[in-house]
């Protein structure tokens, strides 16, 4: 159960979404932690640059009216007690005076351990000479950076004192990575309600997949009538649904038709079988009796091999090599056509070409097939006329949207066919209704039209009752996928 829900498309999708997930908190947390630590540096300096310009501020203005005295130094002390009691550091930040190189004073009066005498930092701002910004680690967690500001005080062109403004670091970062470990929980619930979420949508968006299997299963031999449920939205699994009712009404029609094709084989099959045991059941010792018995079985056994010849023509058309393709010259093509049909009955026959010396008609396709298309209509023309009717082939090239074709027709003038016939002479085993009646099963036109599809073309008939029929055939001059068939040299 556990693997076979683990192969689950849905859960491998959820998986992807889950590894995601997990790949866009860890990579969020850090980055978020990073730019909160960055802010709240830049906020930190900021406060320390305001300090250092408060007291530089201040000191010029002092410097500006201050009168010289014997004691520069205790006048410099007296301007920082009063300074002092003027301002107000931020948390954590520390407002440190050295004069003659000694702490004088602190706001507040309590310093951090990195900050007092006799530590390393605070013998390098004794030795400050220059306006400096910088930051020092610490190993105290409870402190942190210590991030500051020294500028050196000056009086009467000499060096007194510096002024320190410093920051540490460890409460705000410490407030910091709270806030980073609360926005981790929130990730982390957020990411199982998407999850969640992720799982019912999945299953929602899954749904027609599911319909798919459950419709495949149903699907057997005798029942091709499962549908899926059409998409109410556009989309892949839209398209997937449409695809698979497409396929299914195709698989359908092919099989009705395969199921028809069978039974009336079998029909046809029958008829001369039943005639042939009847006979040979009858059969006596009379030679007369027996040489009309073997002429009429042998004339059956013709018609079924026939009918097993067609049938299996008709089979090898759905092959993808069934076209022996070659570069054809119309005019000569016809004439070795009409030459073989004029032998078929005794009628009036015409030709309907013009060969073209300066630029012959060429196209590509299986000349045998076509022949054997052309003759088809040919033979069921001789079929339905009388040896005073006409029958005519002709061809023409036409111009069509998806390039030049070329129509090729068989003409004749005999009984016609009605329009109720005409929509189902093309059917397999499907034969016209008029009185002279094809000793054919009904196959020939099917062939012609399978000839036809197979070179990507059509076939049509405009007829009408007593004024005899038209057949055509239009067929692509050229396939683009047989652009390496070679041309024959012109004779």
């Amino acid at each position: 159960m556990l693997t076979r829900l683990i192969q689950e498309t849905r859960t491998r999708i959820l998986l992807i979404y889950a590894l995601s997930i997990l790949l866009l908190t860890g990579l969020s947390i850090p980055i978020f932690r990073y730019l909160l630590f960055s802010a709240i540096n830049q906020r930190v300096t900021e406060d320390l640059e305001e300090e250092e310009e408060a007291f530089l501020d201040a000191y010029a203005d002092w410097e500006d009216e201050r009168n010289e005295s014997e004691d520069p130094t205790a006048e410099l002390k007296d301007f920082i007690d009063n300074f002092v009691k003027t301002i107000r550091p931020e948390d954590d930040n520390f407002q440190i005076f050295i004069i003659d190189n000694e702490l004088y004073r602190s706001e507040p009066l309590y310093l951090l351990p990195p900050l007092r005498p006799d530590t390393e930092l605070f013998k390098r701002w004794q030795s400050v000479a220059a306006p400096i910004q910088n930051e020092l680690k610490s190993d105290d967690p409870k402190i942190g950076s210590i991030m500051y500001i020294a500028s050196p005080i000056l009086l009467d062109g000499e060096q007194k004192g510096v002024f320190i403004a410093a920051h540490s670091a460890a409460g705000e970062r410490t407030e910091a990575l709270a806030g980073v470990y609360l926005f981790a929980q929130m990730m982390g619930v957020g990411a199982l309600i998407a999850l969640f979420l992720a799982w019912l949508a999945t299953g929602r968006l899954l749904a027609p997949i599911t319909d798919l299997t459950r419709t495949a299963m149903a699907i057997s031999d005798s029942d091709l009538t499962q549908r899926l449920p059409a998409q109410k939205t556009d989309g892949e699994l839209a398209a997937l649904t449409n695809t698979f009712n497409a396929m299914m009404d195709r698989i359908q029609s092919s099989f009705d038709s395969q199921r028809s094709f069978i039974d009336d084989a079998g029909h046809e099959l029958r008829t001369p079988i039943t005639i042939i045991q009847g006979h040979l059941e009858l059969l006596d010792d009379d030679p007369q009796d027996r040489r009309e018995t073997i002429e009429l079985v042998m004339d059956e056994l013709d018609r079924m091999g026939r009918l097993v010849n067609d049938m299996l023509l008709l089979a090898k058309l759905e092959r993808p090599n069934f076209l022996q393709l070659e570069v054809i010259e119309m005019y000569p093509f016809l004439q070795e056509v009409f030459a073989k049909a004029t032998a078929l009955a005794e009628r009036h026959w015409v030709l309907n070409a013009q060969e073209s010396i300066e630029a012959p008609v060429r196209m590509v396709g299986d000349r045998q097939k076509l022949t054997g298309a052309l003759l088809n209509l040919l033979r069921n023309a001789t079929q339905y006329t009388q040896p005073s009717d006409t029958i005519e082939l002709g061809y023409r090239v036409e111009n069509s949207a998806k390039g030049p074709r070329i129509q090729l027709w068989v003409r004749d003038t005999g009984e016609g066919i009605s329009r109720a016939d005409q929509s189902r002479i093309f059917a397999r085993f499907s034969r016209g209704s008029q009185p002279r009646r094809s000793e054919g099963a009904g196959l020939g036109l099917a062939i012609v039209s399978a000839i036809v599809a197979a070179h990507g073309g059509r076939v049509g008939v405009v007829s009408e009752p007593k004024r005899g029929s038209t057949f055509q055939m239009w067929v692509p001059m050229d396939l683009p996928e047989l652009s390496s068939v070679p041309i024959p040299a012109a004779s």
